[in-house]
């Protein structure tokens, strides 16, 4: 018999049960679909990611400091070194760029001066703030380094352009080299710059999204003025949309105004820094965590820092990602067993009910191998059947899902992976039956009721 006359059986036997296949598919249809939607939203959750973090440089280091120091305070201190301290505090709080000598007496573990003297047996607490200074002594201590800089946020109520009352945004600090580093670009206009920064210039840099809620478009915020805490600030740039957060710092929505300039006129001393730190090569990232821990060690002695780095977040990131992925595969494989197992039951019950027609086969000369091959090419086209209609259902319920704010990449590998496991499905679990009805006796086949 000639494969073509064995498809034409095939084909027969398909349409004439056509309910019976609809029924038979539905757990393949159902499997199909999942495949589908699964390795969408494995390519979606996976485009998230990479969206995310576009703007993190792999060896990009995160320093904070969570918790106060821990320090000894000299109980019988005279006034004249309390107010010694409270001098280098204001300078301080005034100028980022204080000199270093001044710093570290500010850092010195009694919390006052040494030259102050007084006993040091009662312990007391307070706040670090990361300085430039502490920046500079970790790229001059640390090798490996090629960037560096340092920058804070503030919730500020602002108001210009088209708000009439005023609203909070995040207003960030940083230094001119931030959006170099950060991969920011510039719609209109410049970034901040040195000069900004060094003369405490009230200008700012808008994102994207705010400079449309503040103006209504970019171009129209540009050159204009935003009022800051009641200040003017003249808008020096836009930044192109970005979509991502960068250092817990939405650029969207954010404001960058000069470091110096933030500190003078909106925060002091009241803010908790982050430097980031470039290491030249990721592969050195653990060495250059361990020297840092060392160097702010010798400045703050019992304080904690958290040092993140930017490829643990995006391994942590994707690997949430492929757990989550691989729990819907899994899910989906349990659907296609299923699927399988209905398959295997249909054929089955299709052999017992075609015992005469596979008896006239074999009379008139049909193989073993024939009968095998007829009955797997049944199973495989159900099977491909409820395939293609999954990977419709599939397209179907994305728009759905995606109105549910979950974001699915929908792909050609995806359907033809889909597929793929719709075939192996039905050759798998219709073996067994197509296996039974090739080893039926002839005579007995005929002889069947």
């Amino acid at each position: 018999m000639r494969f073509t006359q064995i498809l034409d059986l095939v084909r027969i036997n398909l349409i004439q049960n056509k309910f019976k296949v609809l029924l038979t598919s539905i757990g393949i249809i159902v499997g199909a679909a999942t495949i589908v939607c699964v390795i969408a939203i494995g390519r979606g959750g996976q485009a998230d990611v990479a969206e995310q973090f576009r703007n993190l440089n792999a060896g990009a280091m995160d320093i904070s400091c969570e918790q106060p120091q821990k320090g000894s305070s000299s109980r019988g201190a005279n006034a004249a070194g309390a107010s010694v301290r409270s001098a280098s505090n204001t300078a301080k709080k005034t100028d980022p760029s204080a000199s270093k000598q001044s710093g570290r007496s500010e850092k010195n573990v009694s919390g006052y001066p040494a030259e102050l003297g007084g006993n040091t047996q009662t312990k007391s607490t307070r706040r670090i703030t990361l300085s430039v200074d502490d920046m500079d002594d970790i790229t001059s201590a640390v090798a490996g380094l090629s960037e560096a800089t340092i920058t804070y946020t503030t919730k500020q109520n602002i108001y210009g352009g088209n708000i009439e009352d005023t609203e909070s945004y995040t207003v960030a600090g940083t230094l001119s080299d931030y959006a170099r580093l950060s991969n920011l670009s510039m719609l209109f206009g410049d970034y901040l710059s040195d000069a900004d920064n060094e003369n405490k210039q009230k200008v700012c840099v808008l994102g994207y999204s705010a400079a449309k809620k503040i103006f209504g478009s970019a171009d129209q915020a540009y050159d204009s003025l935003v009022y800051i805490a009641d200040r003017p600030y003249t808008v020096g740039g836009v930044l192109a949309q970005q979509g991502t957060v960068e250092s817990g710092i939405s650029a969207d929505e954010a404001i960058f105004i000069p470091y110096a300039t933030g500190i003078k006129y909106l925060t002091g001393s009241n803010i908790s820094p982050t430097i980031t730190i470039i290491a030249s090569d990721v592969d050195n990232i653990s060495s250059i965590i361990d020297n840092v821990k060392a160097v702010l060690a010798q400045s703050y002695p019992d304080a904690e820092f958290t040092i993140s780095d930017a490829g643990s977040k995006m391994e942590a990131a994707n690997k949430s990602n492929r757990t989550l992925t691989l729990m819907l595969i899994a899910m989906a494989c349990i659907v296609f067993i299923i699927g399988g197992i209905g398959i295997m039951n249909v054929l089955f019950v299709s052999v017992k009910e075609r015992t005469e027609e596979i008896g006239i086969l074999k009379a008139i000369g049909g193989s073993k191998k024939v009968i095998l091959l007829e009955f797997i090419m049944e199973a495989c086209c159900i099977s491909l059947i409820g395939g293609l209609l999954g990977v419709l259902l599939s397209f179907a319920v994305t728009p759905v899902l995606t109105g549910f704010g979950l974001r699915m990449e929908l792909s050609v590998t995806g359907a033809l992976i889909a597929l793929g496991f719709c075939i192996v499905t039905g050759t798998v679990f219709g073996f067994y039956p197509a296996w039974k009805a090739s080893r039926l006796v002839p005579v007995e086949a005929l002889s069947s009721e």
